[in-house]
């Protein structure tokens, strides 16, 4: 298997959103709009097939159809991370390869559901990955996801014993100590940290030593401003435009509804022409709708944001 050239994966990863149709088809036209919105926002890298995607409700058919879209309307102006989560080893591989010979730079996968979750196995899950697909991983510890809580030092035994799974998004709360674990622990192994959770604790993760984030924020230009204030030693610029923002990411991140308010968020910015989700989520009502028109008002009025689609 030709080796490839290990991609950058820090910065601003946007995690994207799949857009459907009235009838609940995905909207191709709709997703070539929020690649380019995503990278005209100036971002370091794309995830297709996250948890935000809706891969859970995505066929076979469709998954392929979402990373070939997303791979060639980027068209290697920035890498793109696949998901590739599966419960079986096979499946996951499978996924893995697939998205690799499409052109994908890494895949991103979270731990198999076990009936006795354990750290070996999780360990060996991820080393055998490694050894048959041959591909960066990022490693996705979200325990809603895998039913797992990986604690710090078994992220850190992974990321030394298997090289090709240091990167690792992180999203176990609260994300700023277990950055600073991870990183204690794996003193000699250079390890990538992503937040994730809508960006919300963003700041804080980056002061504990993160390399990035990886979300689907609907206005990833904020995220983008802030990462490069604070690469550029601008720390208290880059919290003033943080803090200016969060509330904001702290709305759009609502369980249950987040998947919803996102895609609103990105209609009315003119990159989705339907902020539909497939069931079991469900649209959002009057009340959320107003609050949302609201605090985009709020934003763009009082905080000098006048980019703001309301």
């Amino acid at each position: 298997m030709a080796e490839q050239k290990s991609p950058n994966l820090a910065g601003v990863f946007s995690v994207l959103p799949t857009p459907f149709d009235p009838e609940g088809k995905v909207d191709v036209a709709s997703l070539h709009r929020v690649v380019d919105l995503y990278i005209g926002a100036g971002v370091n890298g794309l995830t297709a097939l996250g948890v935000t995607s809706e891969v859970a409700r995505l066929n076979e058919r469709e998954r392929v159809l979402i990373l070939e879209t997303v791979l060639e309307r980027t068209a290697g102006r920035v890498p793109v991370v696949a998901g590739t989560t599966a419960d079986g080893l096979r499946t996951c591989i499978q996924f893995s390869r697939a998205a690799r010979a499409a052109g994908a730079a890494a895949v991103m996968v979270s731990p198999p559901r076990l009936a006795k979750p354990n750290a070996e196995a999780v360990l060996a899950h991820y080393r055998l990955l490694a050894e048959e697909v041959g591909a960066e991983i990022v490693v996705q510890d979200y325990p809603p996801v895998a039913g797992f809580t990986m604690e710090a030092s078994l992220l850190a035994r992974i990321a030394s014993e298997v090289p090709l799974a240091r990167t690792i998004k992180l999203e176990d709360p609260p994300t700023p100590l277990k950055v600073a674990r991870i990183l204690a622990l794996s003193a000699g192994t250079p390890v990538r940290i992503l937040g994730g959770l809508g960006g919300v604790f963003l700041l804080e993760e980056l002061l504990a030593g993160a390399a990035g984030t990886m979300t689907g924020f609907a206005y990833p230009e904020m995220l983008v401003a802030v990462m490069a204030e604070f690469l550029a030693g601008r720390r208290d610029h880059a919290a003033d435009l943080f803090y200016r923002y969060v509330p904001l990411m702290r709305f759009e991140f609502q369980e249950g509804i987040g998947i919803a308010i996102r895609k609103e968020v990105l209609r009315r910015r003119g990159a989705i022409a339907h902020a539909g989700v497939r069931a079991p989520g469900t649209p959002l009502d009057p009340g959320t709708q107003a609050a949302l028109a609201g605090l985009l008002t709020w934003i763009k009025e009082s905080q000098g944001v006048g980019w703001i689609s309301v």
